[in-house]
């Protein structure tokens, strides 16, 4: 039998789950192909996401607010690694003209 949370959001769990193994596969796929950096942080925040979307969805099936909670540190903890994430790009730039991964070797002693 259904719960009454998931007869309210009429969406069922398994749909959550497999929406979100989909995000993350296309978010590892990025990480493991792309070479251009800033695909790769767009890659890195498509994964976080899709973790905020399942904790989300567990958090309301279950009618616990904890799962929420962490929602909220993971998008503070996303929006820090964008931050130096962005500032690390616009020094490998300035230094050799590329958002290339390959270009960082060059920054080796």
């Amino acid at each position: 039998m259904e719960t009454v949370v998931q007869q309210l959001q009429g969406v069922p769990i398994n749909h959550y789950l497999i929406f979100c193994a989909i995000i993350f596969a296309i978010g590892v796929m990025g990480v493991l192909i792309r070479r251009n950096v800033i695909i790769i942080m767009m890659s890195i925040e498509l994964m976080l996401n899709a973790v905020n979307l399942l904790l989300a969805a567990f958090s309301v099936q279950h009618g616990d607010s904890s799962g929420q909670v962490f929602v909220f540190f993971i998008m503070a903890l996303a929006a820090a690694e964008v931050a130096v994430g962005l500032a690390i790009i616009i020094m490998v730039y300035r230094n050799t003209k590329s958002v290339d991964i390959d270009s960082l070797n060059k920054l080796r002693w």
